[in-house]
């Protein structure tokens, strides 16, 4: 490998004169001294192989690397997200009226993280958490006033945000936690759509908790009729569709196929709504969600209705939502016993999930490729 096509990380450690092993047991030491057990060894030599690849960005082993090193995060090629402009916000003695201009930025702000999100995935955790931590105080020191609800709804999409990058990230509890940070903020703005939106979310935790039955629960608890009179109809399709994943997580293909056909008849034309501006969802993007709740209960038509997904503009926007929807391909079509193309599919969403750090990927491309 030339040195053009050689990444940061080894050019770092053979600068250092130091062999993948020397790495590794100087990355054990660190964390041992940190009071945290380290992987086994065989575990982590796999681990540094991918990351001196470029296959996967070492997104919790980051600090590690820069003191083994002793060089910034940059120089060892570790995306850098800049910050958007800082916001001023009074003392925590201080209380203060919020104006449009002042929602209108932390709006911007959460629209920023978003679109990084779709770019580099959990990388950007860390400003993310910080950005609802500023908001939370920016409420707590706010008066009531007509601007309030409006400021409540942006903390509830921006901890929201954060919520769904920790779920992918593979922490479960800290995802846990900022969507109650997001239910909380909702229930203050008295906004039924964002409640409903962020209460439907936070199902995903329990699913990817192994408690899918309980995830049923938690968002038919948001999935009232009461709440359909007060929301929109794309979030009402979004709402059906995410009820029709957990019901087939559950074993319950019958009613899932049932909300998928209704979140189809809900779904109205475009990509978004001016009122939901946390909420995309297209015929393309239901067609993935359609394939993927078939592919979990072993349906035959799961490969067709993937493939056309696969082809839409809308699904590739997104290197989360390709490596997610390579997945469920390759799992339709190992139930067809296509395995050549299911470990193609399931070879490329591992190289995807690597880009974006996407824990919550590779452990389900572990368990197709270990099945």
């Amino acid at each position: 490998m030339d040195d053009s096509t050689t990444t940061p990380l080894k050019r770092a450690r053979i600068a250092a004169g130091m062999s993948q092993g020397d790495v590794r047991a100087r990355l054990r030491e660190i964390r041992r001294k940190r009071g945290v057990m380290p992987p086994k060894e065989s575990s982590l030599k796999r681990m540094y192989t991918e990351w001196e690849q470029g296959r996967v960005d070492p997104i919790e082993w980051r600090d590690e690397l820069c003191e083994v090193f002793q060089l910034p995060p940059a120089a060892l090629g570790f995306v850098e997200v800049a910050p958007p402009p800082a916001i001023e916000v009074p003392s925590t003695l201080d209380v203060f009226r919020l104006d449009a201009e002042l929602v209108e930025m932390l709006e911007g702000q959460t629209d920023h993280y978003r679109l990084m999100d779709r770019r580099v995935g959990s990388a950007i955790i860390p400003q993310t958490v910080a950005h609802v931590e500023h908001m939370q105080q920016v409420l707590r020191n706010a008066l009531p006033g007509k601007h309030f609800s409006a400021a409540a709804v942006a903390l509830a999409e921006g901890a929201a945000l954060a919520g769904w990058q920790a779920l992918d990230a593979g922490n479960i509890t800290q995802a846990w936690d900022l969507h109650d940070i997001a239910k909380s903020a909702a229930r203050q703005s008295d906004d039924p759509a964002a409640l409903a939106h962020v209460t439907a979310q936070q199902a995903y935790a329990l699913l990817d908790a192994g408690r899918p039955d309980d995830a049923v629960e938690l968002v038919q608890y948001a999935h009232t009729p009461q709440t359909a009179k007060r929301v929109p109809s794309r979030l009402r399709a979004w709402l059906a569709a995410a009820e029709a994943e957990f019901l087939a997580a559950a074993g319950q293909g019958d009613q899932a196929k049932r909300l998928l056909d209704q979140a189809a008849d809900l779904l109205p034309s475009g990509d978004s709504d001016p009122d939901l501006p946390y909420l995309m969802l297209n015929q393309t993007h239901l067609a993935r969600w359609r394939g993927h709740c078939l592919a979990r209960i072993g349906a035959r038509e799961a490969v067709d209705a993937l493939t056309s997904a696969l082809g839409g503009d809308q699904a590739l926007s997104s290197k989360r939502a390709e490596s997610s929807l390579r997945v469920d391909l390759a799992l339709a079509l190992r139930s067809r016993g296509d395995l050549v193309g299911a470990k193609e599919h399931a070879r490329r969403a591992g190289e995807l999930a690597g880009r974006t750090g996407s824990a919550r990927q590779r452990a389900r491309i572990a368990d197709l490729l270990a099945s």
